[in-house]
């Protein structure tokens, strides 16, 4: 107990003094002192509610016998970011996040924690932050956006990218247009489809560390409220248990996890974030191995931007644990591993079941034989680069078409709106990757204007950079190594054919070796000199995307 070392003893009289300060009583300082991170701002529109599922998880917290203590944790609205220079500061905010909470929690000690983030970067780094702390957590996020609606139809941020996409090829009017802007976003929460914020949250349910309902209740839900109360008092038991986050994050959840990605079709930032959280109990992600399970893990969700349905009605079909049911009776998942219920998966699975057949298809009618995520392979990226292959068009998974070449992502838009990208076109987009960008921008603007433009299912787009959850089509990011650090991709010329086999997850660029050769000894890499903060410690220290982009690399 924190108390021991803290808050007893004659020698603890100055730390009792300022818990005086506080206003806590002796009786709160007898209790296990309970850390409540708290992503709430009024900037991000899916931490907006984080205030109310805070006030619920200190009372679920009181109630289960323990003192709450609330301190908070930055988050980036990714959509607010978007296309412009803020979009660096999304990625590095998850290692901020990580090491702004550990350090709170090792200055100030406490017995447990519940974290409640939302959206995008705050969830891995708050998992992140879990695993290296290794103390009893619990996770509880805000819950997804409801879908919105216009023409009769279910809509999600996505579609409004693409709007501005349609917009600007002279498919939609101004009045189409802001009945978009008006209708698509109509509550609190994160984006409404399977982009990375929902992902993660649902992920975090499939490893453990989050109750049945916490990557799928809706945010304006009172059920949202009633999950967050039991958050708070369900810490408690894992307190009174010794069951701490690393006996819940290990090996076993995460592959878990790479699994349920496949069913569900996640975003790629998932292969992102994924590798970063095993870091942190010193596990190394073999990337070839999500393609081994993507071979024998269906795609049974096609979730917006791969399909018409979202997260409500992911919750109203039976949530993360009717898919996870359907995964541990194929024997795809392990069930013995430990939860946030101080019961196993195995456990907590009774008495689950699904209700709707199309939103979360039988195993043996999926969408796809195949996982969500495909990592390919070849002199373009010998590392690998990531493709969300449930949300690419059936006749774009195999394309060969020449390259049409950008330093930026700000140069690929300008000539997506000019309407210089012409069909059977491969775009490419580099130094935006984490070193490069720097930040490894996520590039929702690009991929929606080509989408918007009904160019989808005809031009493909590859970058160093990364996408967002919200990105459909042959978009391949996190091409490794980046441009920045001498990858093949900083030396690719306009018109260049690029080869792509997602089935055989294999991407080549065409050009001989000896012509490579000579572009390497005549083409420098360029530099950006113009960088300086945060920025520019993070790119001197930042890893290779297929290591998780992180800067606390442990081996």
């Amino acid at each position: 107990m924190i108390k021991d070392t803290i808050v007893d003893g004659f020698n603890n009289a100055p730390h009792r003094s300022l818990y005086n300060a506080l206003g806590l009583t002796k009786e709160e300082l007898r209790r296990p002192l309970i850390g409540i991170v708290s992503s709430y701002n009024e900037i991000v529109p899916g931490h907006m509610n984080l205030d109310k599922i805070t006030e619920a998880v200190r009372i679920g917290v009181a109630m289960g016998g323990g003192t709450p203590i609330v301190f908070p944790a930055i988050a980036v609205c990714d959509g607010i970011a978007m296309g412009h220079e803020g979009m660096k500061y999304s990625l590095v905010t998850r290692d901020l996040i990580a090491d702004s909470t550990e350090a709170m929690v090792k200055a100030h000690g406490f017995d447990g924690l519940v974290m409640i983030p939302n959206c995008d970067k705050n969830v891995p780094g708050l998992l992140m932050a879990a695993a290296r702390l290794n103390l009893p957590t619990i996770f509880v996020s805000g819950g997804p956006m409801l879908a919105g609606r216009v023409g009769g139809k279910k809509t999600s941020l996505s579609s409004m990218f693409e709007a501005v996409g349609a917009y600007s090829a002279g498919k939609i009017d101004d009045a189409k247009l802001l009945e978009y802007e008006e209708k698509t976003c109509p509550s609190c929460g994160s984006c409404s489809g399977m982009y990375t914020a929902n992902s993660m949250n649902c992920l975090t349910e499939v490893m453990g560390m989050g109750l049945s309902g916490n990557g799928t209740i809706p945010a304006p839900y009172s059920a949202r409220i009633k999950l967050a109360k039991e958050a708070g008092m369900q810490v408690m038991e894992l307190v009174r248990k010794n069951i701490r986050a690393r006996d819940i994050l290990n090996e076993d959840a995460i592959w878990n996890a790479i699994t349920t990605d496949m069913a569900l079709g996640c975003s790629t930032n998932t292969i992102l974030h994924l590798p970063a959280i095993a870091n942190e109990i010193d596990m190394k992600m073999d990337l070839h191995r999500i393609n081994e399970i993507s071979e024998t893990t269906p795609n049974i969700c096609h979730l917006a931007p791969a399909g018409p349905t979202y997260m409500e009605d992911l919750n109203e079909a039976g949530g993360i644990h009717a898919v996870l049911k359907q995964l541990a009776e194929a024997g795809l998942i392990n069930t013995d591993v430990m939860t946030c219920t101080g019961k196993t998966l195995q456990e907590n699975l009774e008495g689950v079941f699904k209700t709707d057949n199309e939103v979360i298809r039988d195993m043996d009618n999926p969408f796809t034989k195949t996982g969500g995520i495909a990592i390919l392979y070849g002199n373009l990226a010998p590392d690998g680069c990531v493709v969300k292959r449930s949300a690419v068009a059936p006749e774009m998974l195999v394309h060969e078409g020449p390259a049409r070449v950008f330093e930026s992502e700000e140069e690929a838009i300008k000539a997506i709106y000019g309407k210089e990208i012409n069909p059977g076109d491969v775009v490419v987009i580099r130094y935006e990757g984490p070193a490069g960008g720097p930040g490894m921008r996520e590039m929702l603007s690009p991929t929606s204007a080509i989408a918007g433009a009904g160019l989808d299912k005809e031009v493909a787009l590859i970058t160093d950079g990364r996408f967002s959850g919200a990105t459909r089509g042959a978009s391949i990011g996190h091409v490794s190594p980046e441009a920045a650090n001498g990858g093949l991709i900083a030396w690719v010329h306009e018109g260049d054919l690029i080869s792509i086999n997602i089935p055989e997850y294999k991407i080549e660029l065409k050009v001989s070796d000896e012509e490579l050769a000579k572009r390497k000894a005549e083409e420098p890499i360029k530099t950006k000199d113009h960088i300086t903060g945060y920025l520019k410690r993070y790119s001197k220290m930042v890893s290779s995307a297929d290591r998780g982009a992180i800067i606390n690399i442990k081996d």
